[in-house]
């Protein structure tokens, strides 16, 4: 090698290592891989700095948004006696409004084994209520705490579902309690859900206490078994229990049935009327 002039500066070694680079020498190219990630990087950074989903106007995308933002559909009773999907949460948002609440139950980290070592994210489980017959549970795996909990309260509002209460003994006053036992299942766990008196409160561990009193229920007594201590299999276990209060009719529902049209067999002119002015726009 010839020694540097004096004042002279050595080149870089990437402008070295070029030549032999392109020849398929030592150089491995390591500035390019750099240079891919730097531009994914900016992309990154240019995404964020839009407007958040919540800001922005909701425009529908399904039939039943569409009924539901142009005012064809009234409450949400109208939607479960139809058993139609939720796939938007702005449905319930348009139907409760700040009448829900949510409340995180649990967030954990759960890992994954890949080749480069362990991957870690964030499941969270959150739980909303209107505190007046209607409670939702929502489960959400993301990389970062905040994510997963916004997820899992998009999820828990989608799931929403009405509980019917009922009497442990005269019908006076306001339904207080489970009209009859109830049981759900995850996992191990099983829950019992029994009618109390009124004034007896909320007989149950800190977990299903705060699913039962979103659900609107002031008194019940509950029984459970099973490895409660995995919060998401009990916390579900209690949802499920919850979501069979309608699967039973007792007496006082043997009324006539009678028949009505489906909100989408009732309006489809509206509707077809919508994708018309979506097909030529």
């Amino acid at each position: 090698r010839q020694p540097l002039a004096p004042g002279s500066r050595a080149a870089p070694l990437d402008e070295r290592e070029g030549g032999m680079a392109d020849r398929g020498g030592f150089g491995r190219g390591r500035g390019d891989r750099g240079g891919r990630g730097d531009r994914r990087g900016r992309r990154g950074r240019r995404g964020r700095r839009g407007k958040r989903d919540e800001d922005k106007e909701w425009v529908p995308v399904t039939k039943l948004g569409r009924l539901v933002k142009e005012g064809r559909i009234k409450s949400l009773e109208e939607i479960y006696l139809f058993s139609l999907p939720i796939k938007e949460y702005q449905i319930v948002d348009s139907f409760l409004g700040p009448a829900v609440k949510d409340e995180v139950m649990k967030v954990m980290p759960v890992q994954k084994q890949t080749t480069a070592g362990q991957r870690t994210r964030f499941k969270a489980f959150v739980a909303v209520g209107d505190y007046n017959g209607h409670v939702g549970l929502g489960v959400k795996c993301a990389k970062e705490v905040a994510t997963a909990i916004r997820g899992a309260i998009i999820n828990a509002k989608m799931s929403i579902l009405p509980v019917r209460r009922g009497y442990w003994g005269n019908r006076l006053g306001m339904p207080h309690t489970v009209p009859y036992k109830l049981t759900g299942k995850c996992g191990s766990v099983r829950v019992r859900l029994i009618p109390a008196p009124r004034g007896t409160g909320l007989v149950a561990a800190p977990v299903p206490k705060k699913l039962l009193a979103m659900a609107g229920l002031d008194d019940c007594y509950t029984s459970s078994r099973g490895h409660t201590r995995t919060l998401g299999n009990f916390v579900k276990a209690v949802y499920a229990a919850l979501a069979k209060s309608y699967g039973f009719l007792s007496p006082e529902l043997w009324t006539p049935t009678v028949f009505t049209k489906a909100p989408f067999q009732e309006h489809t002119d509206f509707l077809e009327g919508v994708k018309k002015s979506a097909t030529f726009a």
